[in-house]
């Protein structure tokens, strides 16, 4: 059995009163009676349950996600997944809150995380693209006493605070593997999309993805990735301009989480079905695309295990305790035409 409050006690030498008040880090404790509570803590094995504790406090926790305004359905996938979870946790004294910024501008997340108060929120799981300033606000959050998490996409700076997101090299190295099996023997280029590369998940999966090009794949040539920022406009632009300065474009990787703009610049100025395109994240239109043959493979990670993760790992933190990192691992999914109805 586990040891208890009274077992404590007994093995300190105290009341349950001078227990609480050391577990609880109240004053009124000499410094020699709570260094005689901590050592019979280690030497019992005892361990706090938090949970009870909370109760007994009437504690609860304040989680907010800051997200990127603009998106498509993979983001639109994760706002019912955060509402989903906002309602699943109230019952756990967890508070979920959203606030949406223009990612795209550094200046205004570093602001949005400025105004964030430690009296008000306790954690937060930030997903913005790589900058200095969302870097520096980033870190004043944390010596605020707000406990954050880099989710999905990170600052490499920062690291090793907490990410929950998939293995990006690993990510692009499988899209990597996929185009060149899928592509066999045939020569040619590879175009390569991506929203930014300022974004980590960008620059992590480019790196893997040129790794096993470059080293089990030489008749394969991958172009300079295209930056589309978001705009439909430039997407038609820039994707259109590739494949007339190169008629020997034999595949695409669409590195981003949101496939559609890019796959649909991508069909207007190419037959789909004359390659290989490999994307990213299960979406209702990348399933329809999976099912019409215009995408031949989709890499995902689930979102609602995104969410979930974000904010157990932000409640352990706030705890003081280890987050369980087996169940935070966020599992690389393929997903082709033939597995949709199964997985």
């Amino acid at each position: 059995m586990r040891p208890t409050t009274k077992d404590l006690a007994k093995a300190a030498g105290v009341s349950l009163a001078t227990v609480d008040r050391v577990l609880n880090g109240r004053p009124g404790v000499r410094e020699k009676t709570a260094k005689a509570v901590n050592e019979a803590i280690e030497r019992i094995g005892f361990v706090r349950n938090q949970s009870a504790a909370n109760l007994a406090r009437g504690r609860r926790y304040r989680f907010q996600f800051l997200l990127p305004e603009a998106g498509d359905d993979f983001l639109s996938t994760l706002v019912e997944r955060i509402e989903e979870s906002r309602a699943a946790f109230l019952s756990e004294a967890l508070e979920i809150s959203m606030r949406r910024v223009l990612a795209n501008d550094p200046h205004v997340t570093a602001k949005a995380l400025a105004r964030v108060s430690p009296a008000l929120v306790d954690g937060v799981a930030i997903m913005a693209p790589e900058s200095p300033q969302v870097r520096d606000a980033t870190t004043r959050l944390q010596e605020r006493g707000v406990e954050v998490v880099q989710f999905i996409t990170g600052q490499p700076g920062l690291r090793p605070v907490d990410f929950v997101g998939v293995d990006n090299n690993s990510a692009g190295a499988s899209a990597g593997r996929l185009l060149g099996r899928f592509l066999g023997e045939r020569k040619g280029k590879i175009l390569v999309v991506s929203e930014t590369m300022n974004s980590l998940d960008s620059v992590e999966r480019r790196l893997g993805f040129d790794t096993v090009l470059t080293n089990d794949f030489p008749n394969l040539s991958a172009l300079p990735s295209l930056e589309t920022y978001g705009d439909p406009e430039r997407t038609q632009v820039v994707i259109a301009n590739s494949y007339a300065n190169h008629p020997d474009i034999v595949g695409a990787y669409l590195m981003s989480s949101e496939a559609r703009q890019p796959l649909e610049a991508l069909c207007r100025s190419s037959d789909p079905l004359c390659q290989v395109i490999i994307a990213h994240e299960r979406t209702r239109y990348s399933e329809d695309k999976l099912r019409e043959g215009a995408l031949d493979a989709v890499i995902a990670q689930d979102p609602g295990h995104l969410v979930r993760s974000a904010i157990r790992v932000l409640k352990a933190r706030t705890d003081g305790r280890e987050p369980l990192a087996s169940q935070e691992r966020i599992r690389i999914e393929i997903y082709i035409r033939e597995n949709l109805g199964v997985l």
